[in-house]
């Protein structure tokens, strides 16, 4: 039997392989799905280039959120290893006014007050309004960000905080290319992957209707789906 093909899926701020749950059990039969653990890294570079530590020769990469942006970087390291891109309710600006001290207040909430704290002010406004009821998957991301410490989201801050402008990545990448958004996502809104996508050349632009930020786990079939059509695309 062949090896399967690997895909690395990055996570975002905060997650773990927790939102990408839905994906392994509908893509990992047919996949090697790889989710590398972003906790403990201050940079996007250094996110990037643990994975292309442990990355073989050629394989395809899809980031949500900071991954996405993880996911450009690993690109700009190594364009002739990566097979497949994946783009995920991201960005490719630089920080924006008064980014910095919003950045700083959720960090220093978690230092003065626990993570608890931050999970109750952070998730709810990335959510779609529809799915703030969903209690089972509220209660995961929560549990998902008490599982990180002040540390660690404080590193992953400075790591987005001292981001590269990607816009001028994106009419060099050549691989076949999805940009993937939730129609209602106002923390990296659909407008914005309208332009990441004419930006690459052949790139796929994907809708995700009824969703917030959180699409991999607010709509996961439509997600899989999304993901299984970019796998097959060019495939051998």
């Amino acid at each position: 039997m062949p090896d399967r093909p690997v895909v690395y899926l990055l996570p975002g701020l905060l997650c773990d392989d927790i939102v990408w749950e839905p994906q392994v059990r509908s893509l990992g039969a047919d996949y090697d799905i790889r989710i590398p653990k972003f906790f403990g890294f201050d940079s996007l570079a250094a996110m990037a280039r643990s994975v292309l530590a442990t990355a073989p020769a050629r394989f395809s990469i899809a980031g949500h959120s900071m991954g996405g942006r993880a996911a450009m970087e690993v690109f700009r390291l190594a364009p002739e290893r990566i097979e497949r891109l994946g783009l995920m309710d991201t960005g490719v600006h630089t920080v924006r006014d008064h980014e910095p001290e919003r950045r700083a207040a959720l960090t220093a909430l978690g230092y003065e007050k626990g993570m608890g704290a931050v999970a109750d002010a952070w998730i709810p406004p990335m959510i779609h309004p529809d799915h703030l009821s969903d209690t089972a998957m509220m209660d995961a991301l929560r549990a998902m960000v008490m599982r990180a410490t002040p540390e660690i989201f404080e590193g992953q801050q400075k790591a987005l905080l001292e981001r590269p402008d990607a816009g001028p990545l994106l009419p060099t990448i050549a691989c076949p290319t999805m940009v993937l958004c939730g129609r209602q996502d106002a923390w990296s809104p659909f407008s914005h992957h309208v332009e990441i996508a004419a930006d690459i050349k052949g790139a796929v632009l994907v809708p995700i209707e009824d969703s917030g930020h959180m699409v991999t786990m607010e709509q996961p079939q439509a997600v899989n789906a999304a993901l299984r059509a970019w796998l097959e695309t060019g495939a051998r």
